[in-house]
């Protein structure tokens, strides 16, 4: 069987190792461990602190090798996202074209069975729109990345991001929402981090996509395509809370109609977490993910076997979905 894994992350080493000759923050240090320790923000704790397995893409493919299917694999930055718009907008700017860069030269290595997403920085529209342009027209690449947020303070419904989502829905390419790691941490600190990275990211990614609705920018732009993480995050689960008391902000229909518009992956360490996730969004709206380095591909396949789908859905959402979502195309 042919497999496409739709959330799945390589991290350029040009683009840290760039990032160790920065003098202010955000900056990175080799950790001797094959990998980098990242920091967004003087005074504050390391944000990742990330291995090899991160970097070495080779290794990662090999590794896929090891599952006893075909697996093809679609990157997008993650947590990482965030990092382009932390950044003055013109060095900011250059960033993202170094990572679009070694995307695109990660699906020249690997033609039909990788696929990458662009980076794109925030921090100023006509930039931002620039830099999606060229990703997607000059470099091929097949979708963008949105952070939940843009830098600490700015949100991703600001006002003056409309021409953006225009742009993204006029190329008619998906934008992968995931947690960064930068709403409510003075409440999601502690433990270790665990409380962040069992609730937080949860929180994170469900609170971003819910201003895409309350915005009414899912309602200005009824062909934009949001792939959510992590089977959704709290959204399906707290879909009729959002009915009931969203009415406030004044759109046309519930919440829940622009909710399940989006799209989701199965990135979920609980059989019955992925098994909502397909109920509330419909077996079209689902995609396998293994969220690979973060969490390993076997136990991945392994829970996805246990929700007890149909030969036809499992087929569907482990590698016919992701290609006609994504727009995956083998090459000529």
């Amino acid at each position: 069987m042919r497999i496409v894994d739709s959330h799945f992350h390589w991290w350029p080493r040009s683009v840290f190792e760039a990032l160790c000759k920065r003098e202010s923050y955000p900056r990175a240090e080799s950790n001797g461990k094959g990998g980098y320790t990242y920091w967004r923000q003087e005074g504050s704790a390391a944000r990742f602190n990330l291995g090899a397995e991160w970097f070495d893409l080779e290794k990662q493919m090999a590794h896929m090798d090891t599952l006893g299917y075909e697996v093809d694999v679609v990157c997008s930055t993650g947590p990482f996202s965030l990092h382009f718009s932390d950044l003055p907008a013109e060095e900011g700017r250059a960033c993202a074209m170094l990572w679009n860069e070694e995307m695109a030269g990660a699906q020249r290595r690997y033609p039909g069975r990788l696929w990458a997403s662009a980076a794109v920085p925030l921090v100023d529209t006509k930039i931002a729109i620039e830099v999606l342009e060229h990703a997607i027209g000059t470099l091929g690449l097949m979708g963008a990345n949105l952070p939940g947020s843009v830098g600490s303070h700015e949100r991703i419904d600001a006002e003056r991001l409309e021409p953006f989502y225009d742009r993204v829905e006029e190329l008619g390419i998906p934008l992968f929402l995931h947690p960064t790691d930068s709403i409510f941490p003075d409440i999601l600190d502690g433990y270790n981090g665990a409380l962040y990275l069992s609730l937080g990211r949860v929180v994170d990614v469900s609170v971003s996509a819910c201003r895409l609705v309350l915005s009414g920018i899912m309602e200005r732009h009824p062909d934009l395509k949001i792939v959510m993480s992590h089977t959704g995050g709290a959204l399906p689960y707290q879909a009729g809370r959002m009915d009931k008391n969203a009415k406030a902000a004044g759109l046309p229909l519930p919440p829940s109609t622009y909710i399940k518009r989006m799209y989701t992956d199965t990135v979920s360490p609980h059989e019955m977490g992925i098994r909502f996730a397909v109920e509330f969004y419909g077996v079209e709206h689902v995609m396998y993910g293994s969220d690979y380095p973060c969490w390993s591909p076997a136990t991945a396949l392994q829970l996805f076997e246990e929700v007890g789908l149909s030969k036809e859905d499992q087929e569907k959402i482990l590698n016919d979905n992701a290609r006609r979502i994504l727009g995956l195309r083998d090459p000529a």
